[in-house]
């Protein structure tokens, strides 16, 4: 096969499952659009609308682990291709669902079905591309992920303008299922002619000593708990912001998921340049996320401070802010990477990653319950409208998960971006 078309080649292996990772992320966001909808149709309360949220967190959460031995196991094609097709129905199944039971096991089955879909990508950059590629396909990668966080805004919000909420999953689902059978039938598990040393399953005893030994480490549990902390505050924003913007400066469902286009337009921006700055400039992994962390944690206290109060257009500018300085979560994995043994980074990175999810699980459905709590009993359109101190207390404890996380950072040992175990344990 010519070098051009083996080039082009793993483009297409590659970018399939990227597309997939980009569908699942979409779901992280897509609940705070659609929140007055689920309202509406389900008699939904906060509280409702943040469990939901959440059940997507906790099925990903639960599965990330063992989707990495799935994928080494079984291979990229068969993994994401049947983990995308229950993304699917499960999408298909809350457009359709007649009650909350149907919509929240729909929920599950998405993020059971998303879970593979980012490993899956990684694995088709780490067997198709050099070696010398991969730290930038991973980049690339989470990149395409904040897209599909970006088309969950204003472009989910047109669509369920123009054919409801229901059928806008209904041709999601629809779209991710059709996918799910492409990825079947073109990407392989790796390049002609080659063999995949990881391609035979190494089962849960194999895996069990090494997890244990990261688990073990006290220097894998800084960057657990600032992402832990860092993502419950940012996925909380991604779910109240439409509501928000709605209840308090009165604006459509379309117009106000506007504005929750800035902070993932700025994660476009930061989350490479996060990442490029730390590796070639810097050459630190702490200074940088202790002092991005530090800088969110001052942009949301002013927004908690100003809650109500700014006009629509300076919002928009905060909430940019908020992304740029969010870009500190890139540097989460190759710190957890760094502490821990060299041969064990691939559970390290999955450890770590998994704090951002469970913060995300845990939050959201406690942040629903603090709004309705604050709550003075007003409906519109059979949709509860809530007051701007009630989103000010729920903001506020935004704000101080990016304190704690601040502080977390504080703890972590600075690895220069290379690995330390070893110094560690001597």
């Amino acid at each position: 096969m010519p070098v051009s078309a083996a080039a082009g080649l793993r483009w297409v292996m590659w970018g399939i499952p990227a597309l997939l990772f980009l569908i699942a992320f979409f779901h992280r966001v897509a609940p705070g659009v659609i929140a007055k909808e689920l309202m509406q149709t389900f008699h939904a309360t906060g509280t409702i609308v943040g469990l939901l949220g959440s059940t997507y967190f906790y099925a990903y959460a639960a599965l990330m682990v063992p989707a990495g031995l799935f994928v080494d196991a079984y291979g990229v094609r068969r993994v994401v291709s049947t983990g995308s097709a229950v993304m699917g129905l499960g999408t298909v199944a809350m457009g359709m669902a007649p009650s909350q039971a149907l919509l929240f096991t729909g929920r599950f089955l998405v993020g059971l079905g998303a879970t593979v879909t980012f490993i899956g990508a990684l694995k088709v950059a780490a067997t198709w591309f050099p070696a010398s590629h991969f730290g930038t396909l991973s980049a690339i990668t989470a990149t395409v992920g904040v897209l599909g966080s970006l088309v969950a805004t204003y472009p989910l919000a047109a669509l369920v303008a123009a054919v409801g909420w229901r059928g806008a999953f209904w041709i999601i689902g629809l779209l991710t299922v059709a996918l799910a059978a492409i990825c079947l039938a073109v990407v392989r598990d790796r390049p002609p002619g080659t063999r995949d040393a990881q391609a035979t399953a190494r089962g849960v005893a194999a895996v069990m000593p090494g997890l244990i030994k990261v688990l073990a480490n006290p220097h894998t549990w800084p960057p657990f708990l600032a992402f832990f902390c860092a993502y419950s505050a940012t996925a909380n924003l991604m779910l109240w912001v439409v509501p928000y913007m709605r209840d308090v400066y009165g604006l459509s469902t379309t117009a106000a998921a506007f504005y929750a286009t800035a902070a993932p337009l700025a994660l476009l921006v930061s989350g490479p340049l996060t990442g490029y700055l730390s590796d070639r400039v810097l050459r630190r992994r702490k200074l940088p996320y202790s002092t991005l962390t530090a800088v969110s944690a001052a942009l949301w206290l002013a927004f908690v401070l100003t809650a109500g109060v700014l006009p629509p257009w300076s919002i928009y500018a905060l909430f940019f802010a908020m992304g740029l300085a969010g870009g500190a979560f890139v540097l989460t994995w190759p710190i957890g990477r760094e502490v821990n043994p060299p041969q064990l980074e691939g559970i390290a990175v999955a450890v770590v990653n998994l704090g951002g999810f469970l913060g995300a699980a845990v939050s959201q459905a406690l942040l629903g319950a603090l709004l309705d709590a604050g709550w003075t009993g007003a409906i519109l359109d059979g949709a509860r409208v809530y007051p701007v101190a009630a989103y000010r207390a729920t903001f506020l404890a935004c704000a101080l998960l990016l304190v704690a996380a601040f502080l977390v950072t504080l703890g972590m040992r600075e690895t220069r971006g290379r690995n330390i175990y070893h110094e560690l344990a001597r």
